[in-house]
């Protein structure tokens, strides 16, 4: 009865020791009460059957003890409780922001540097649960292929459709990054990020690097830049007229560019030169942003002496009835 129970007065308990006192006390003068008249034998009585009345004598003494009782537990505040966690979560806003320049068809990364960071996002993606995800791609020009988003399988089949040649080749990394502040500056998120994947040196474009990058530091945006592309040279495929031939080209990354911007605006560098090695960038990036969960613990108390009470005092009432009425002793 007790095994989930606590006592907001415990000390009270302690006048339960008064209801076996009580009942020995009541046992005890009930023996010593003398007879008003005195017989030679009382065997004739023996075979006489005891009334109902005469058996329930003692009922009402017995329920003002036990009604006694149960309004001590009553006064103690018999309570239980409940516990448990309340989740908040705290989705964020994410740009993507992918380089789809012709270099990035290099062949250091399997199958190519495009495809294998289009695997990586996907992964990245799917990974997500109550953040919005946008897509942006750039070369010599930016556009955004898909705006901030939680529909996860329209973002991913989108993201499936990109490749190299869909716009005018280049490198234009200041303006994909204004591209990714305007989608992301009237976030009402409290955590904007614009993850910046390229493999070159920013050489298009109206909007500097730097600049860019200060615009949306001024938004509250944290930009993570990872550069991929081995140490020294790729292989690059060419068509010629005697089918596909590869070239070592030289890797050009602007390191310089790309550790300023994520420094300006509060976040990291990173260098892939190799397919693992991209999986483990993201991996660290998603762990760094993952959505925020506010765990909030609870205890609720629910008061159970309503009930002890109530059946102390139905104790009480029936005593007062009977003793009144059924088992009322006569003058």
């Amino acid at each position: 009865m007790f095994s989930d129970v606590t006592f907001a007065y415990p000390f009270v308990l302690w006048l339960l020791l008064l209801v076996p006192a009580l009942a020995y006390w009541y046992w005890k003068k009930k023996d010593k009460i003398s007879p008003d008249f005195t017989y030679s034998s009382i065997q004739i009585f023996g075979n006489i059957p005891k009334k109902l009345k005469e058996k329930l004598a003692d009922l009402p003494a017995w329920l003002k003890i036990a009604s006694l009782a149960f309004f001590i537990v009553a006064a103690a505040r018999p309570q239980s409780f409940s516990s448990g966690e309340n989740l908040h979560t705290e989705g964020i806003d994410i740009a993507m922001v992918l380089d789809i320049s012709g270099s990035m068809l290099a062949e250091d990364f399997k199958p190519n540097r495009v495809e294998a960071a289009k695997k990586v996002i996907d992964d990245f993606i799917a990974g997500r649960t109550n953040d919005r995800i946008g897509l942006v791609i750039f070369s010599g020009e930016s556009f955004t292929q898909c705006p901030l988003t939680v529909d996860y399988s329209v973002l991913r089949g989108l993201l499936k459709e990109i490749h190299t040649g869909m716009i005018e080749d280049g490198t234009a990394i200041g303006n994909a990054i204004a591209n990714g502040v305007n989608r992301l500056k009237d976030s009402k998120s409290k955590s904007k990020v614009m993850i910046l994947l390229t493999d070159g040196v920013n050489n298009r474009g109206e909007v500097d690097p730097l600049t860019a990058a200060q615009i949306a530091q001024k938004f509250g945006i944290r930009i993570y830049t990872v550069g991929v592309g081995t140490v020294g040279e790729a292989p690059y495929p060419f068509q010629t007229p005697f089918g596909v031939r590869y070239q070592m080209v030289p890797v050009e990354i602007d390191e310089n560019i790309l550790q300023q911007i994520a420094k300006i605006t509060g976040g990291k560098y990173f260098r892939a030169t190799d397919n693992r090695k991209l999986v483990q960038i993201y991996d660290e990036i998603d762990k760094l942003e993952k959505t925020r969960v506010e765990v909030t613990s609870y205890r609720q108390a629910k008061e159970l002496f309503y009930g002890w009470a109530f059946i102390g005092l139905f104790l009480l009432v029936a005593d007062i009835g009977l003793s009144r009425t059924y088992l009322r002793k006569l003058p």
